[in-house]
């Protein structure tokens, strides 16, 4: 009997160790993190950043140069500004306002009663309309930069185009980017160097009209006119005697006080670059 409940003892020792071990094993399985689950998290929070394209459309102090040394438009420099994530097709062409920007051709050298150059045709230009294309032209994440103003100024057409007409043409390439998810950003244009004594002063247009389009649009703009003003009285280019071909002016500027130099172009994307981070556009998080 002693023998008998002996060996009864051992078997439920034996037993409730068994049912211990296997507690422990399932407590310590409920304790362990999923490794698996939150690996695939991580690697999703790492996940590369969508390349973007910073598509730009303006003149000739935007446009990519010639055959010419100069003149060199500042876009021409902003793609260097970027890591790898960032593509700048620059679409400025040299002598155009807004207008005949986006209307290549179509815009006639007669007014209309309405004090505007009348339009042969609505047809765009083909770079606007392969920048509307839904394959290979703006998409959602993209940024759509627009700088205008300084040929649009002209009396006579079929560059010349009024202050209204002005507004409805910038909204128009707005709304066009908006509708494809991209981000539109507007400059005011950049400031030939005129000097009033030793002070650089502001000499273009179409500054107001640029800041009435962001405000209906919520459209970020860069104040490029001010800033690059700012930068002249900065270089000290004030008082000057007329030379624009020597000196720190000549090295900034074409011969003509308005153009750029490669160094001059640098500097205004930096301008440009500099207000983009300024203002936190997610944008910013691509500058080098």
């Amino acid at each position: 009997m002693r023998n008998l409940r002996t060996v009864i003892t051992a078997a439920l020792v034996i037993a409730l160790s068994s049912l211990g071990l296997g507690a422990a094993s399932a407590a310590g399985s409920a304790a362990k993190p999923c490794t698996g689950t939150t690996g695939t998290a991580a690697s999703a929070t790492r996940a590369a950043a969508q390349p973007v394209t910073v598509w730009l459309a303006g003149d000739s102090t935007m446009a990519d140069p010639g055959s010419a040394r100069c003149p060199v438009g500042w876009g021409s420099q902003f793609d260097a500004l970027f890591n790898a994530d960032v593509t700048v097709r620059n679409r400025a062409v040299g002598g155009r306002s807004i207008q005949t920007w986006l209307y290549e051709g179509n815009v006639s050298s007669t007014k209309g009663s309405d004090g505007e150059c009348r339009l042969t045709s609505t047809a765009y230009s083909a770079r606007w309309q392969a920048m509307l294309n839904a394959g290979a032209g703006m998409k959602a994440g993209d940024y759509l930069f627009i700088q205008f103003g300084i040929n649009d100024s002209s009396s006579t057409c079929p560059r010349h185009v009024g202050p209204a007409r002005y507004r409805q043409l910038m909204t128009t390439m707005v709304q066009a980017a908006l509708a494809r998810g991209a981000h539109p950003v507007l400059l005011t244009p950049v400031a030939a160097l005129t000097c009033s004594g030793g002070t650089a002063t502001k000499n273009r247009g179409f500054v107001n009209e640029t800041f009435a389009v962001g405000s209906s649009t919520r459209a970020p703009v860069v104040d490029l006119q001010s800033l690059s003003v700012s930068l002249y009285n900065s270089l000290r280019f004030c008082p000057h005697n007329g030379d624009y071909g020597s000196g720190p002016v000549g090295a900034f500027f074409c011969n003509d006080h308005t153009h750029f130099e490669t160094y001059g172009a640098q500097r205004i994307a930096g301008l440009v670059a500099g207000d983009v981070r300024r203002q936190n556009l997610p944008l910013a998080g691509s500058l080098r």
